[in-house]
C-alpha cells in the first residue's frame, strides 16, 4: 500500500494547483510550512492558539525530511507538487523541489555570512487540510462546487485577526464552498467530525461580515460559481500560515503552494490521524455536541451554530415558560425555536437596547405593572456579563421611576453595574433612524438588537390597549417606531416577548392573536419583531433568554463559531462563575420587592403585593425559576 501511495503521490507532481481538490485520491492531505528553527516554538504556539486554521498534525525535528505518522516513506523536499519560497516575508518563486536547499544556502547574493541558512536548521509543520473532508461531503450527497466545476477552492483573506504568538500575527484566511441551504446541517456535521481538517465552518452567510467584499475575486485559488439555493459557507484555511510567513518576514521559509498539499498515507476513511502532537480522541465526538445550523438574520444573511445538546436544553426552557397557570391561552401563539433563534442572535450582538413598560393600571400612579422590569433586568445582567453594551429605553413619564429601580437593583447586587436609561421622542420622520444609527447613517447602527419585553404594542388603529380593551395611548411613547425602522436597517434584529398578544413585537403572530385571544381583533399588536417569544408570564421569557445565553456561552460548538475557531477553549471549571449571572429565586424576589416598594402593581389584579399577573411569587414564579435553573445548570456542558 505504501508503494502504491508513493507512486500515486509522485504522479500528481505535475498537475496544476487544482489537482489535490479535484482528484479523489482516497487519502488525507496535509498543508506544509517550513521555518527556521529559531521561529519554530513561536509558530507552534501560534498554531495552538488558532486551532481551526492551523490544526497541527506533526512538528518535525530540525532538518527532518520525513513525517512517519503521516507518510512513512515521504520526503518533504520532493513530495509536494509545488512549493512557495519566501525570503524576508516576500514570496520570491515557486519550485517543484526543495532538494537544492538541502545544502547550505545563501539568501540573496549580497547577504552577510551570518544570514546563511541550512536545511538542518529548518523545521517542518504539517497541518490538517479541508480537502480531506471533500470526499466525505460528496459521499453524503453534499455537492462540492469547486470539484464539480474543475477548479481550486476559493480562498479569502478576512478582516478577522488571528490570536498572535511571538512574531506571528496575521488575518484569518478562509475557504468558501457554496452549500445548498437544505444541506447545511449535513455539511456542518461532516466537517465538525473532522476537526483536524479545520472542523466545522467558522461562518455561514454574508461574506461582508468577514470583511470579504466580493466572492468572485478570491485572494487565493479560483472563483467558484454559486448555484440557485446555495449559501456561502466558510471554513478556516491553512493558507493562514502563508499570511503568517508574509507578516513575520523570516529570512527563509517554504510552504506548499495553495492547492498542492502533501498526500499522506492515511485513508480518507480514517477517523483520525494518529500523530504525536494531537490526541486522536479529539476526533471522537459526542453525538450531542454535533452542531446544528439556524438562520438568525436575513439582512445581512447570517446562520449560527449550536450543539444538539444546547439546542435541546433551550427547547426545554421554551417548554417550561409556555406553562399557562393564568389560563390566557398563550400556547396558541407559540412558535417553535423563537427563543433559540433570539438567543443565538443576541449571542452574536454587541449592543442591545431593551424596552419594557405596560401602563395597564391607568387609574393608578404609577400605572405600570410588575411584569416586564424583572425579565428586562435578568436579560441585562447576563448580556452585561457577556461583554455586551446594554441600554434601557423607557417612556418619558417613567424615567425617574425606572432610574430608581435600576439604582436599587445595583445596590442590591441584582445588577452588576448601572445601565444607561434613555427615552425616544418622535420629533420627525427620521427620529427613529437617528436614534438607532450614528448620525442617522443606516450603515452605522448604534444597536444591533432591540428587545421588547411586556411592552405596550401599537394596534392596527394606532392605539395601545390593555387586555381589557382599554386604550392607554396617552401613557405610551412611540417606541414601536424603533422596531418599524429597524426592519429597514441592515444589522438590527428585533425580539418581542409577550404573554397576551398586545405586546410590542407580537405583530409577528397577529393573525393568531386576532382569532384566538380574548378581544384579539382589537388589542392585537400590529408591529412585528423578527422573533416573538411567548410565555405564560413575560418575565419568564426574560429569564429564559438569560438562561439560553448562558447555555450558548458554555456550548463549545457555539463559542468556536463565535470566535471563528480562534483562541483557546475556556476550561469548564472557569465557566462555573457564570452561574452567578443567571436569574435566581432570591434575585427575582428582591427585584419584585423593589417594584412593590415603588408602588408598581400586579397586572391582572392590581394588587400591590408580591405577585405578577395575579400569580403569587411563591410558589408559582419561584417554581418556574427553579425549573429553568435545573435545566440550565445541568452538570453536562452544552
Amino acid at each position: 500500500m505504501q508503494t502504491a501511495v508513493r507512486a500515486g503521490r509522485c504522479s500528481l507532481r505535475y498537475f496544476r494547483s487544482v489537482s489535490n481538490s479535484a482528484v479523489n485520491s482516497g487519502y488525507q492531505q496535509a498543508n506544509v510550512v517550513i521555518l527556521p528553527n529559531h521561529l519554530a516554538d513561536d509558530f507552534e504556539d501560534f498554531c495552538r492558539k488558532n486551532p481551526a486554521p492551523l490544526p497541527l498534525l506533526y512538528r518535525s525535528q530540525p532538518g527532518e525530511t520525513s513525517c512517519p505518522p503521516l507518510a512513512k516513506h515521504a520526503d518533504i523536499r520532493t513530495d509536494v507538487s509545488q512549493y512557495c519560497v519566501y525570503e524576508e516575508g516576500r514570496m520570491v518563486k515557486t519550485v517543484s523541489s526543495l532538494q537544492s536547499y538541502s545544502a547550505q544556502t545563501r539568501i540573496g547574493s549580497e547577504q552577510p555570512a551570518e544570514r546563511l541558512a541550512r536545511w538542518s536548521d529548518m523545521v517542518c509543520f504539517y497541518q490538517g487540510c479541508s480537502f480531506g473532508f471533500e470526499g466525505k461531503l460528496k459521499q453524503a450527497g453534499v455537492p462540492v462546487r469547486n470539484v464539480e466545476q474543475g477548479t481550486n477552492v476559493s480562498m479569502f483573506r478576512t478582516a478577522v485577526p488571528c490570536i498572535p504568538a511571538g512574531v506571528f500575527s496575521c488575518p484569518l484566511v478562509v475557504t468558501m464552498r457554496p452549500v445548498p441551504a437544505a444541506m447545511l446541517d449535513a455539511a456542518v456535521e461532516i466537517t465538525h467530525l473532522n476537526p483536524l481538517a479545520h472542523g466545522a465552518p467558522v461562518h455561514i452567510g454574508d461574506p461582508a461580515l468577514l470583511g470579504i467584499q466580493d466572492v468572485s475575486s478570491p485572494d487565493y485559488g479560483d472563483r467558484v460559481e454559486l448555484q440557485p439555493g446555495d449559501v456561502t459557507v466558510f471554513w478556516a484555511c491553512g493558507v493562514t500560515a502563508v499570511e503568517a510567513i508574509l507578516s513575520s518576514k523570516p529570512p527563509l521559509a517554504f510552504s506548499h503552494s495553495p492547492g498542492c498539499m502533501l498526500l499522506t498515507d492515511v485513508p480518507d476513511s480514517a477517523p483520525s490521524i494518529p500523530v504525536g502532537g494531537v490526541d486522536p480522541s479529539a476526533c471522537d465526538q459526542d453525538p450531542e455536541l454535533i452542531p446544528l445550523s439556524f438562520l438568525v438574520s436575513h439582512n445581512p444573511l447570517l446562520y449560527s451554530l449550536a450543539s444538539k445538546r444546547a439546542v435541546a436544553k433551550i427547547r426545554q426552557l421554551e417548554t417550561i415558560i409556555g406553562d399557562d397557570p393564568g389560563q390566557r391561552g398563550i400556547r396558541a401563539l407559540f412558535v417553535q425555536d423563537e427563543l433559540l433563534r433570539s438567543c443565538l442572535a443576541l449571542s452574536h450582538s454587541s449592543s442591545v437596547a431593551i424596552t419594557t413598560g405596560f401602563p395597564t393600571h391607568f387609574m393608578h400612579s404609577p400605572p405600570d405593572e410588575t411584569d416586564g422590569p424583572p425579565g428586562a433586568i435578568a436579560m441585562a445582567t447576563m448580556l452585561l456579563s457577556l461583554g455586551k453594551q446594554v441600554t434601557m429605553v423607557t417612556d418619558r413619564r417613567a424615567v425617574d421611576m425606572n432610574q430608581a429601580i435600576i439604582d436599587e437593583a445595583v445596590r442590591n447586587g441584582v445588577l452588576k453595574s448601572a445601565v444607561p436609561l434613555v427615552t425616544f421622542e418622535d420629533s420627525g420622520p427620521d427620529s427613529a433612524l437617528h436614534f438607532l444609527c450614528h448620525h442617522g447613517d443606516p450603515s452605522k447602527p448604534r444597536y444591533d438588537h432591540l428587545v421588547a419585553i411586556e411592552r405596550s404594542g401599537r394596534a392596527t388603529d394606532g392605539n395601545y390597549y390593555n387586555m381589557r380593551g382599554v386604550n392607554i395611548k396617552h401613557l405610551v411613547d412611540p417606541i414601536d417606531n424603533l422596531f418599524i425602522a429597524a426592519k429597514e436597517i441592515p444589522g438590527i434584529i428585533t425580539t418581542g416577548i409577550g404573554d397576551g398578544g398586545n405586546e410590542l413585537g407580537m405583530g409577528k403572530v397577529k393573525e393568531k392573536v386576532e382569532s384566538l385571544m380574548p378581544k384579539g381583533s382589537l388589542i392585537a399588536c400590529d408591529v412585528p419583531a423578527d422573533f416573538a417569544i411567548t410565555a405564560g408570564v413575560s418575565n419568564w421569557g426574560g429569564y429564559a433568554v438569560a438562561c439560553g445565553l448562558y447555555l450558548l456561552h458554555t456550548c463549545p460548538s457555539h463559542q468556536r463559531y463565535l470566535k471563528k475557531g480562534l483562541g483557546l477553549t475556556t476550561p469548564q471549571e472557569q465557566l462555573q462563575d457564570w452561574t452567578a449571572n443567571l436569574p435566581s429565586v432570591d434575585k427575582e424576589e428582591s427585584i419584585l420587592a423593589t417594584l412593590v416598594k415603588f408602588g408598581i402593581r400586579s397586572g391582572k389584579t392590581g394588587n400591590l403585593a408580591m405577585e405578577v399577573d395575579g400569580l403569587t411569587f411563591h410558589p408559582t414564579h419561584s417554581d418556574i425559576i427553579t425549573r429553568l435553573l435545573e435545566v440550565t445548570r445541568g452538570s453536562t456542558p452544552a
